[in-house]
Formats: C-alpha cells, sequence, structure tokens
C-alpha cells in the first residue's frame, strides 16, 4: 500500500548541515526565507529581460546585426516570469511586484508587515539585479557611449529607450504626451493584473495551477511587444530598481523626470482595480475549487501543518486551522460521509 504522504526525506538522505538548517528555516528565520525567495524571483525576472534589451540596444547602436528585436525582449521577460513562478511561488507565494502584493492586502488579507517587507525585498532585488546586468555588459555599454558621442546624439539618445542607460532605466522621449503614457501604461498594467488574478482563482477550471506560470509570462509578454514602444514598466520592483541603479551609475540625469512618477505607481492602482473588477465580476467564493487546486492547496496546507507555521488566505479560510490534528483530506471525506448517511436515511423514509 503506498502511503498517503511521502516526503522528500523520506526517499533521499540529507546531510546532518542540511536537517539543521530545514529545522531553523521553518522556525526562526523563515520569514527571510520567505524574504530570499521574492527577491530570487525579481532576479529571474528581471534578469532574463534586461539580457535580452541590453542585447537589443546596444546591437542597434553599434551596428551589429541579428543581436535582439522587441520579440525577444518580450520572449525573455515570459521566460523570466515563468521561472520565476515556477521556482520560486511555492515558498514565498509568487508576488514579485509590489502591485501584487498591495491586492493581496487587500483582497487576501495578507499580513500588512510581510507585506512591507516583500516590497523592500522586490524593489532591492530590482536594484540588484540591474548592477549584475550592468557588470556583465558594461565594455559593450561603453563602447554603445562612445557611439553616441561620435554621432553628437549622446545628449538626446543616452537617457532615452534606445540608449545604454534604457537598458536599466525607463523613459520617454522629450514632449510625449504623458496623458496618452499613462492611458497606455494604465490599461496594459490592467491586463496583466486582471491574468494574475485569473489564474490565482482556485475555482477557474481553464486554469490549474501548473499553467499559470505561462499565462502570467505570455501577459507580459504581450505589453512588451504590443505596447512598450509607448513605454511601460508594469512592474514597480523593476522600474525603480533599474532607475535607482542608472542614476547610481549616471547620476541625477538617469532620473527619467516626471515620467519616473507614472512608471514607478501605475501599475499600482491598475492592478488594484484589476483585482477588484475579477473580484465582483469574474469571480465567485460560490463555485468549488477545482481538483488540481485542491490537491495544490492541500500540499499547502500540510507544508504549514508540519513546519506549525500560520498559513493565510484560502489556506486559512478553506482549511481547517494548522494546529488542528485533522487533515484536509480527512475532513474532505467526513463531509463525503455525512452526505452519504444522510441520502440513506432520506432513501430509508422514502421507502
Amino acid at each position: 500500500m503506498v502511503p498517503s504522504k511521502i516526503y522528500l526525506s523520506d526517499i533521499a538522505s540529507r546531510p546532518r548541515w542540511m536537517t539543521s538548517w530545514e529545522r531553523l528555516k521553518h522556525k526562526e528565520v523563515h520569514w527571510f526565507v520567505e524574504v530570499v525567495a521574492e527577491m530570487m524571483g525579481v532576479f529571474l525576472y528581471v534578469y532574463c529581460g534586461l539580457g535580452a534589451t541590453a542585447a537589443f540596444i546596444v546591437g542597434s547602436l553599434v551596428g551589429i546585426n541579428g543581436l535582439g528585436s522587441l520579440y525577444t525582449v518580450g520572449f525573455a521577460y515570459a521566460m523570466g516570469v515563468v521561472f520565476a513562478i515556477s521556482l520560486c511561488a511555492a515558498t514565498s507565494g509568487g508576488h514579485f511586484n509590489p502591485a501584487v502584493t498591495i491586492a493581496s492586502v487587500i483582497f487576501r488579507d495578507f499580513p500588512v508587515r510581510k507585506a512591507a517587507r516583500y516590497i523592500f525585498a522586490q524593489i532591492l532585488a530590482g536594484y540588484i539585479t540591474c548592477l549584475i546586468v550592468y557588470v556583465q555588459w558594461k565594455d559593450l555599454l561603453v563602447v554603445a557611449e562612445k557611439v553616441l558621442i561620435e554621432n553628437g546624439v549622446y545628449d538626446t539618445k543616452m537617457f532615452s529607450s534606445s540608449g545604454p542607460a534604457g537598458v536599466f532605466g525607463l523613459y520617454v522621449a522629450p514632449g510625449t504626451n504623458l496623458g496618452r503614457v499613462f492611458l497606455n501604461e494604465f490599461v496594459t498594467d490592467f491586463l496583466i493584473g486582471l491574468v494574475i488574478w485569473g489564474t490565482l482563482d482556485p475555482t477557474n477550471q481553464m486554469v490549474p495551477p501548473a499553467a499559470a506560470p505561462w499565462l502570467v509570462g505570455m501577459a507580459y509578454a504581450v505589453a512588451v511587444w504590443g505596447f512598450s514602444p509607448t513605454a511601460i514598466a508594469a512592474n514597480t520592483a523593476r522600474d525603480l530598481g533599474g532607475r535607482f541603479m542608472a542614476m547610481t551609475i549616471w547620476g541625477s540625469a538617469a532620473s527619467g523626470g516626471t515620467y519616473a512618477a507614472i512608471a514607478a505607481l501605475t501599475n499600482i492602482p491598475a492592478t488594484v482595480l484589476a483585482a477588484l473588477v475579477y473580484e465582483l465580476f469574474l469571480g465567485s467564493a460560490t463555485r468549488t475549487l477545482t481538483s488540481h487546486h485542491i490537491h495544490f492547496l492541500q500540499a499547502h496546507k500540510q507544508y504549514c501543518e508540519d513546519n506549525k507555521l500560520a498559513p493565510y488566505g484560502y489556506l486559512e479560510g478553506l482549511n481547517p486551522p494548522c494546529d488542528s490534528s485533522e487533515s484536509f483530506e480527512s475532513d474532505v471525506d467526513g463531509k463525503v460521509r455525512e452526505s452519504r448517511t444522510e441520502t440513506v436515511k432520506v432513501a430509508k423514509n422514502r421507502v
């Protein structure tokens, strides 16, 4: 008979130091582990996108064909999102964006204190990732800067979406109508937020948990392909992290001016509105969970029970408390038995 629960430690021996770390990780420093998972998720998402962006911009400036295109940039960001959610979401919940964290506080009862830690970690991760990519690309970025100087266009192109600083910071051309830029950012971020919230819905029969990373990734790809020429940021951590890094290297000239506020903040109300629209019109608390989500949530709940961690949101609301001796599975079985008993009683009365 196959055991109902099989842990990794049951089939793979672990060195003693790893066992000790596991005990520490699930108690005193669990908050730190979640923060690291958020940082790693942002690193994966931003790192993939920045590399493709650097190839596209540098290749265009120095005249090397085939280094990149808008398509490769969008696809790279999409794959970065897939990597981030697939590898890190099981530990932290997979926010990787201050807007998602804030929406989770409003609609998912996410702890405010934890949210503050997440947002700080997300922005810091964006900054560190941009620094890493800058060091990797520095030689070619310097060549690209020299090309701008030689052509006499350094002042007009350096701090633009097509300049070396544009790999990290986000900019719009002088004279651009910021009202239209705001509209472009808001609507695009609303679309991304709607997709994110739809994939988080455990009653969504069309989206099993394994499909969520790909759907969210493709939403970001569509945003890049269709609306980045007008200018989009889509993620406060990506924008602020990259802008602070650009200012660290090139000074206040890399700040982005008035557009900086639109890039950094617009995605937050857009994502909150998307979550509100989904909750009011597309989602429903009276729908049943999918079988895929039951197994998915059950695994997370078991993890919380085994390590005496306090869950929130769906885990707390849909399952017994972590300190309960009953498992989710036994609770479901109990309800099924009760239902069968009532059915038998009704049948006897009819007879």
